[in-house]
């Protein structure tokens, strides 16, 4: 009878269905690997489900959004910040314009929105109030609101926490952040602006943090005298309709043409086509590369991330693999076939992905939901909901799951063709032929080069910056894919690089020529160690080029007020108009008095100093003369504002959509070089003045253009031949001029001064300085304006009271605050050595899991050399040495692998000026890792081995 070699019927499945069993039975044998390896990959599975989740938190629901702020209402009329009937607010925020012609119309004036409330509604009115209260012998601001805001239609918005509804007059809701800061309880008496209340409960506006301090008052409790100017500013009324008809996108469009926001329930749940959000001639909206950017980085360093995991759990599977050599040889030898035997390495990378996602998104999931849940108990607004990203986290589960496959069939195929006889003798798989390795790294490695110079190419191809934000995702895809290509060929190219480097070891120590001939003679365990040092090393090295950009471009982009640590406290205060409408007279300060106040409330005085500029306008309402005839500046009023002309070339060129087309140009930097300065940009004075504003000394030749009549000039953008021109504008009215936008009113007077320019220290917003006896001749009316005050640090929340309290007492105004210019936000920092923390975490685990591998693979050599007389300082010595070789080698080629990529992507964006190499954190992350590996392999190697049995030697 012949022979019937025909596969039977279902006997891949029954294969498969034994190598799976055979695969479970191991993971159980081996638990410590195992869970290894799940965490491996269940870490940054659940970071990424985490970290969307989160983010899709943030961002509210349509639903959401008319609960937060509707509540049960249909619509809410407001203030529209528009400068013409020809705008169109965005249907979900009604506070902001999405689209306008941007032309300003000088006859356009808005209507109060009680005028367009439809019929059929029952109205409810929020009046925003500012109120002040005493705090010792100061008065300080305190934010009101008044409303009744435990009517039904307010559910969802208002919420009743501690506490009763008021029952009185005198009783009132406050928010939990009202009592932490004034130290009260309900029921205790609290003395205001508006009257003495009784707070008996405590009231959370879900669109707004618990932590705000808000007096709710009903309407009608606040007589009407004490609403002052808020009465007169339609900006601080809301109007809430009730009723069971919704408003329409059309009634929306229709507000809108006369100057009215109106957030619609309907309009909200159900938002109108793109096509109808935009009028006709609308202005190009500037859309930032920022954001694209930040989307690069994070898609360069998730890439690098899944990597990482990938190359450490292949570190692991490796060694799992040889130490099931004699097991598969055995399966083998029974007449199981290669695909049998690879698969049973196989399906422990598929027992375990599958664990290890779906314990992540599992962790991701309940972690990311304790925050939501513990930020809403405490009454911030920052998350909305719990809203899980479905298909973020599907994406994640799946790289992870695939990543662990992967990183399972490498050692799975090198198992399977190991030979048999080879296998039952030694237990040790034979070193393979490296050559096809070496030359499909090699070609990876072109590979690589030519899409990075593809990117980087296309990148610099366009020379206009709005086609460079269109490429940027094409750029970042090719530079992504170059990365990952680039590691993966170095992985490749590792065993032939080992090879060549340790060729040469004569002059080494005994240890370190042993570890070097141990790491070329097995390559199959020295390559993953190495692989996954450079894995993590890339994407530590990316995050830290990354972060030191994003830092470097933050601060090159600040907007300084003025220099860091300092404070402005006018001298001179508009008063509000008298009961008959006309305006008072300013209430001028004592600045001696004003300085003494605030050195008393905090201790962190360095220096003041009085600030002399032209007269700022004062008693002059914006909009078209009545006619031409009235003088810009009267004996009551003051309606010029000063400026510097830019002469014509000197300006920074933008493209159509707003965006600078060269950053670095000399035209766009500077201050005041793209914004137009406010009535405080010019100071009269001298030495002492250019010091304390500009933090610069005043030169010789800066003094002598002073004394000549002249002006020293903060930007040269603003010079031509040593002169500059000063430009008197009428502030009543606009023109907008094509060729310096900056100049928005009517010139009405233009002085020709010789200029000689002293640049700050930062791009503070000030043209410069003149003397006084300049700003005589030219008829400015200088007189005393601002205290400067300069302070030691950053003052802290108690002491930013403390000094407003002071100076609120002084003013005998409530509102007054005290706010410091900060400089670059520390915050920014902290989460830069954030990120350089997690990054070494990152490169010292990995170097620690792949030490420990690697010394449990090495362990029968151990032996062998402690059975031959070694001392323990030798097996210790060698096992360090070893660790330094793989770890500095993967260190070195995953910082350059990192770097070059990030520091491509960033300069295919707007930040490509701000490109900074963090040199020192580089080399801090090639030499630690390398020895830290180092020393805890040394640790790690115990200077006694335990008894164990040898493989045969046949």
């Amino acid at each position: 009878m012949p022979l019937d070699l025909t596969p039977a019927p279902g006997g891949r499945r029954s294969s498969f269905r034994v190598a799976l069993r055979m695969a479970r039975r191991d993971i159980r044998r081996h638990r410590g690997r195992s869970f290894l390896i799940v965490l491996l990959i269940m870490l940054p599975v659940a970071g990424m489900t985490g970290a969307a989740t989160l983010y899709q938190s943030s961002q509210r629901t349509p639903g959401e959004i008319v609960r937060y702020e509707l509540g049960n209402a249909q619509a809410r009329f407001s203030a529209l910040a528009s400068v013409n009937a020809e705008s169109i607010q965005d249907p979900l925020n009604d506070v902001v314009v999405a689209s306008s012609t941007g032309n300003v119309d000088p006859d356009f004036i808005a209507t109060p929105p009680e005028e367009l409330l439809p019929e059929g509604y029952d109205v409810l009115p929020m009046r925003q109030l500012q109120l002040t209260t005493t705090v010792g012998e100061a008065l300080v601001s305190l934010n009101g609101v008044q409303v009744d805001a435990l009517n039904p239609a307010f559910t969802g918005k208002f919420t009743l926490l501690d506490g009763r509804a008021p029952e009185s007059s005198q009783e009132v809701l406050v928010s939990r952040g009202l009592l932490e800061r004034f130290h009260l309880q309900l029921g205790e008496e609290f003395t205001t602006s508006a009257g003495i209340f009784v707070p008996v409960g405590t009231l959370r506006d879900a669109d707004a943090s618990d932590n705000n301090s808000f007096l709710y008052v009903q309407p009608g409790q606040v007589a009407p005298a004490v609403l002052g100017r808020e009465r007169e500013l339609p900006q601080s009324v809301s109007y809430y309709l009730v009723g069971p008809e919704p408003v329409s996108w059309q009634q929306v469009r229709a507000a809108n043409r006369q100057g009215v926001a109106v957030l619609s329930r309907s309009v909200v749940l159900d938002p109108p086509p793109l096509d109808q959000r935009v009028v006709s001639g609308a202005q190009p909206r500037y859309e930032s590369t920022e954001a694209l950017t930040l989307y690069a980085s994070f898609g360069l360093l998730g890439a690098l991330a899944l990597l990482e995991v990938g190359l450490l759990a292949g570190a692991a599977f490796a060694v799992g693999a040889k130490r099931q050599v004699r097991e598969l040889a055995l399966l083998a030898a029974s007449g199981a076939e290669t695909p049998t035997v690879r698969a049973v390495v196989t399906a422990a990378g598929l027992w375990l992905g599958a664990i290890a996602v779906m314990a992540g998104a599992g962790l991701g999931l309940g972690a990311a939901a304790v925050v939501v849940l513990w930020v809403r108990s405490t009454g911030s607004a920052r998350l909305a909901g719990l809203h899980p990203d479905i298909l973020l986290t599907s994406v994640a589960m799946l790289m992870g799951l695939a990543a662990c496959i992967l990183a399972a069939v490498a050692p799975a195929g090198q198992v399977a063709r190991q030979a048999v006889l080879g296998a039952l003798k030694s237990g040790r798989a034979p070193a393979g032929n490296g050559k096809r390795t070496s030359i499909t790294g090699a070609v990876l490695l072109v590979a690589a080069v030519g899409l990075l110079a593809a990117g980087w190419l296309l990148g610099q191809s366009a020379k206009d910056p709005d086609r460079q934000a269109e490429q940027l995702p094409l750029v970042a895809t090719l530079l992504i894919g170059g990365a990952v290509l680039a590691v993966a060929a170095l992985v490749l190219l590792t065993g032939w690089l080992i090879v060549r480097l340790t060729s040469r070891t004569q002059w080494l120590s005994l240890p370190l020529r042993m570890a070097a001939r141990d790491s070329a003679r097995n390559r199959g365990r020295t390559v993953p160690a190495v692989a996954a040092v450079l894995a993590a090393a890339t994407l530590a090295s990316a995050g830290l080029v990354l972060s030191a950009t994003q830092q470097t471009w933050m601060r090159d982009n600040h907007s300084w007020s003025a220099l860091e640590n300092q404070t402005f406290l006018p001298l001179s205060l508009d008063q509000p108009l008298s009961a008959d409408g006309s305006t008072q007279p300013p209430v001028e300060v004592d600045p001696a008095e004003l300085s003494a106040a605030v050195e008393r409330a905090i201790g962190t005085v360095a220096w003041t100093q009085v600030i002399t500029a032209p007269a700022y306008p004062r008693n002059c309402g914006d909009g078209p003369l009545p006619s031409p005839e009235t003088p810009a500046r009267t004996a009551t009023s003051n309606c010029l504002q000063y400026s510097l002309a830019r002469p014509e070339g000197n300006e920074c060129a933008m493209t159509p959509q707003r965006r600078i087309k060269d950053p670095a140009d000399w035209r766009c930097q500077g201050a005041l070089a793209q914004w137009s300065g406010s009535h405080r940009a010019v100071v009269v004075g001298g030495a002492d003045e250019i010091r304390a504003v500009l933090g610069r000394e005043a030169g010789p030749e800066a003094l002598a253009v002073l004394d000549a009549g002249g002006m020293v000039v903060t930007n040269p953008v603003f010079v031509r031949d040593g002169t500059t021109v000063l430009l008197g504008q009428d502030v009543r009215t606009w023109n907008e001029s094509a060729s310096d936008p900056s100049l928005t009113h009517d010139t009405v007077s233009s002085s020709a001064l010789p200029a000689v320019v002293v640049e700050p220290a930062e791009a503070v917003p000030y043209y410069g300085v003149i003397s006084p006896e300049t700003a005589e001749r030219l008829d400015l009316r200088a007189e005393p304006a601002e205290l400067l005050v300069q302070l030691d640090r950053q003052p802290s929340a108690a002491e930013a009271d403390a000094a407003a309290a002071a100076v609120a007492a002084v003013y005998k105004q409530p509102g007054a605050g005290f706010w410091a210019e900060p400089g670059v936000s520390q915050d920014n920092q902290w989460m830069f050595w954030l990120i350089v923390a997690a990054s070494a975490v990152i490169t010292l685990s990995a170097a620690g899991i792949t030490t420990g591998l690697a010394l449990a693979d090495a362990r029968n050599d151990h032996m062998t050399l402690a059975g031959v007389g070694a001392s323990p300082r030798l097996r210790k010595g060698l096992a360090a040495a070893q660790a330094l070789l793989t770890s500095g080698l993967g260190a070195a080629l995953g910082t350059i692998a990192g770097a070059v990529p990030a520091v491509l992507i960033v300069a295919s964006t707007d930040m490509r000026t701000a490109v900074e190499i963090p040199w020192l954190h580089l080399l801090a992350l090639v030499l630690a890792v390398p020895l830290t590996g180092s020393a805890l392999a040394w640790i790690c190697t115990r200077a006694v081995l335990p008894m164990s049995r040898r493989g045969l030697v046949g």
